[in-house]
C-alpha cells in the first residue's frame, strides 16, 4: 500500500482508484492522501476545480455552504435563501413560523420574547397584543396575561398589579386597569383579591396596601372597618385593640381572657406574629415580613434579595432568577424588558444585567 501514489492537494482517491479525482467547484481538499473533498463552509466559495482551500466571500455577497461563486441573493421579504446542489443558485423558501425574514440573503431571525409569527412566510414578527405576553423566543402565539397582573403590548412577562390594587382578569393592559382596594380592605403587590382588615385595624380610603392598627385609645371589634372607635372612659385600648380591656400585657405578649375571672392572661406572642403589648391580640406578619421566634413585639421586613408572599411567616425566601426583590418585598418583580439575571439576591431593577448588543 505504501507504494500507491498519495492523492495531491485539491484531489481525492477512493479505495482501489487508478487515478486521483479533482475536487469540483464549491469544494476543497487540504493536504495529501484525501479520500473525499469537503464542501466550502458558509461564508466561503471556490470557483475553480482541484482547489486545496476556499476563498472568503466578499462583503455584501452571499456564500452558503458549498458555494461555487459569490451570490447576490435577492429573496423576497418573508423568504430566505438556500443553495441548491445542482446549480449553486439560491432557492428561496418560506420563512418558518416563529421567525421573520427580511429578504435578500438574510437567514431566518427567531421572534424575540414579547413577539410572535403565527404562520410561515412572514417578513416581521408581531408584538403580543395588550393583555397577552410571550416569554420565549421563536413563538407562534402569545399567552393570556395572568390574574393579579397586567401585560402591556409587547410584554415578555406579566407585571403584577401594584400594591393597593388587585385583579382576577387575564386581559389587563395597564396598571390602571387593576381594581383599587375598597375602604376597610388592602391588597399587596400582585393580589388577585382584596383582603379585609382584621379586628383592631382599619383602612381609610381606597387603594391601601396595608391596614393600620387602631391607635392607642381606640379599638375596632369588626372586620373590614374604615375607622376605629374611641375607647370608653376607664377602659384600656392599646394600639391594635379589638375590644375595650382592663389589661396591661408587656410588648411581645398578648392577653387572653380566662373563662373564670375575665382577667387577662399574658402569653408569649406566637412565631409569625407580632404583639405590641397591652391588650392587643397577635398580629400576623403581613406579606413581606416575618417573625422568626415567639415573643416578638414587631415583625421584621424581609431583607433585600428575599421576599415572602404569605402572611404569618417565620422566614423569607430567596428572590427568583430574572427578578429583583426590594426590602420588604411580598413578591419578586421581573427584570424590565432589555435586562436579565440568573441571580437570586437582586434588590433593585438596576442590578439586572442589560442585554448585550
Amino acid at each position: 500500500a505504501s507504494e500507491c501514489t498519495a492523492a495531491l492537494p485539491g484531489h481525492f482517491a477512493t479505495t482501489g482508484s487508478t487515478e486521483q479525482t479533482a475536487c469540483r467547484e464549491g469544494s476543497f481538499a487540504n493536504g495529501t492522501r484525501n479520500d473525499a473533498c469537503e464542501l466550502c463552509p458558509e461564508g466561503y466559495y471556490q470557483d475553480q476545480p482541484a482547489a486545496a482551500a476556499c476563498v472568503r466571500c466578499a462583503a455584501g455577497k452571499f456564500c452558503p455552504v458549498g458555494s461555487s461563486r459569490e451570490l447576490d441573493a435577492q429573496c423576497e421579504a418573508g423568504t430566505y435563501a438556500r443553495l441548491t446542489d445542482r446549480s449553486g443558485d439560491p432557492e428561496c423558501l418560506d420563512c418558518p413560523a416563529g421567525s421573520s425574514c427580511g429578504g435578500g440573503a438574510a437567514p431566518p431571525s427567531e421572534c424575540s420574547p414579547g413577539s410572535f409569527a403565527a404562520t410561515a412566510g412572514l417578513s416581521e414578527c408581531a408584538s403580543c397584543a395588550g393583555g397577552t405576553y410571550q416569554g420565549e423566543s421563536n413563538a407562534t402565539s402569545c399567552l393570556p396575561c395572568v390574574e393579579g397582573s397586567y401585560c402591556a403590548e409587547g410584554a415578555s412577562a406579566p407585571l403584577p398589579c401594584v400594591a393597593g390594587s388587585y385583579s382576577t382578569a387575564t386581559n389587563l393592559t395597564a396598571a390602571g386597569e387593576c381594581t383599587d382596594a375598597s375602604p376597610g380592605h388592602f391588597a399587596t403587590t400582585g393580589s388577585t383579591e382584596q383582603t379585609a382588615c382584621r379586628e383592631g385595624s382599619f383602612a381609610n380610603g381606597t387603594r391601601n396596601d396595608a391596614c393600620e392598627l387602631c391607635p392607642e385609645g381606640y379599638y375596632q371589634d369588626q372586620p373590614a372597618a374604615a375607622a376605629c372607635v374611641r375607647c370608653a372612659a376607664g377602659k384600656f385600648c392599646p394600639v391594635g385593640s379589638s375590644r375595650e380591656l382592663d389589661a396591661q400585657c408587656e410588648a411581645g405578649t398578648y392577653a387572653r381572657l380566662t373563662d373564670r375571672s375575665g382577667d387577662p392572661e399574658c402569653l408569649d406572642c406566637p412565631a409569625g406574629s407580632s404583639c405590641g403589648g397591652g391588650a392587643a391580640p397577635p398580629s400576623e406578619c403581613s406579606p413581606g415580613s416575618f417573625a422568626a421566634t415567639a415573643g416578638l413585639s414587631e415583625c421584621a421586613s424581609c431583607a433585600g434579595g428575599t421576599y415572602q408572599g404569605e402572611s404569618n411567616a417565620t422566614s423569607c425566601l430567596p428572590c427568583v432568577e430574572g427578578s429583583y426583590c426590594a426590602e420588604g418585598a411580598s413578591a419578586p418583580l421581573p427584570c424590565v424588558a432589555g435586562s436579565y439575571s440568573t441571580a437570586t439576591n437582586l434588590t433593585a431593577a438596576g442590578e439586572c444585567t442589560d442585554a448585550s448588543p
